[in-house]
């Protein structure tokens, strides 16, 4: 038995005992991590230096590459050492500063996605108003909120679950510090406070959903007066991917933090946390800019 206060370490989750298949998954996780880096780098670079990028949008979606940079490395660089170097050790203040920062980064990722939509509301449904609506100010202000509200969200997770008292061991089913499994070592009636919290911030987070839900049915009602069939095909093209990863986002990272005890195993957890944690980093540059022409007109000049 031991608590909070004489624990020094957390045991994360091996992804394997055979150490060919530890070198395996350094190798893919290095590759996953090497490929969001450059996509989410290519992108800052792109809209930082090129002046036409200076817009709404775009301004979204710098943040949101940073938002991807700094979540993707809070997990991976950890869970790629490990692998390569057969152990599972972090240390106590490591993981609270990954529980901390992943909360912060990750909830403030999710608040700017909600951004985005309205972004792309206004643009295609209130065009005449988009200057007005969304003017440097206002979108300097809707993108410190998002980064506000997920310092909140994380200083209050992470301070209420290592005040709760931890005697059921150190070891994490998971191959990150992630606050579900952190609560499951409580050993005090305290620890429903937190799941209580958490619930709450899934009600909130359900609600923003909801936001970006609605807020997409009108633009496909008003993309489908669009006489244009390749205008159609163009904002369809464009809009339901984002749709696509949101939901993804979102469907894995409830179902991680409020599936019911009965139905959790360390395999389900562990997809469900490579779903919400490691994919839409390394998909999002793909996902919401490669595909851009003027994203890849402004690199094409970069790099002349």
């Amino acid at each position: 038995m031991s608590n909070s206060s004489s624990m020094t370490e957390f045991l994360l989750l091996a992804f394997s005992d055979t150490r060919e298949l530890q070198l395996l998954h350094f190798w893919l996780f290095l590759g996953i991590y090497l490929a969001a880096l450059l996509g989410n780098g290519l992108i800052i670079t792109a809209v930082a230096c090129d002046h036409h990028l200076h817009t709404p949008m775009y301004f979204f979606l710098l943040n949101l590459s940073f938002l991807d940079l700094g979540c993707i490395s809070t997990t991976m660089p950890k869970a790629m050492a490990n692998s390569l170097w057969d152990t599972r050790a972090i240390s106590y203040s490591g993981c609270a500063s990954q529980v901390f920062l992943f909360s912060f980064l990750m909830s403030a990722e999710y608040s700017l996605l909600t951004v985005m939509a309205y972004d792309r509301y206004v643009a295609i449904c209130k065009p005449l108003h988009y200057g007005t609506l969304l003017g440097s100010r206002a979108c300097v202000h809707m993108a410190a909120a998002a980064w506000g509200s997920g310092f909140l969200y994380a200083l209050l997770h992470t301070a209420n679950t290592f005040s709760l008292p931890l005697c059921q061991g150190n070891a994490l089913d998971q191959f990150f510090c992630e606050l579900p499994h952190i609560l499951k070592l409580s050993c005090s009636d305290t620890y429903l406070r937190e799941l209580g919290l958490l619930i709450l911030s899934s009600f909130l987070g359900f609600g923003c959903f909801v936001f970006i839900v609605l807020s997409y049915v009108q633009i496909f009602r008003a993309v489908l007066r669009i006489p244009s069939e390749q205008g159609r095909h163009k904002a369809f093209s464009t809009c339901l991917p984002h749709l696509v990863m949101v939901s993804l986002f979102v469907s894995t990272s409830f179902f991680a933090y409020l599936k019911p005890p009965s139905i959790s195993s360390p395999s389900l957890d562990l997809v469900l946390a490579v779903l919400y944690s490691v994919v839409p980093p390394a998909v999002n540059p793909l996902i919401y800019s490669m595909r851009n022409k003027e994203i890849l007109e402004a690199l094409w000049k970069l790099f002349e």
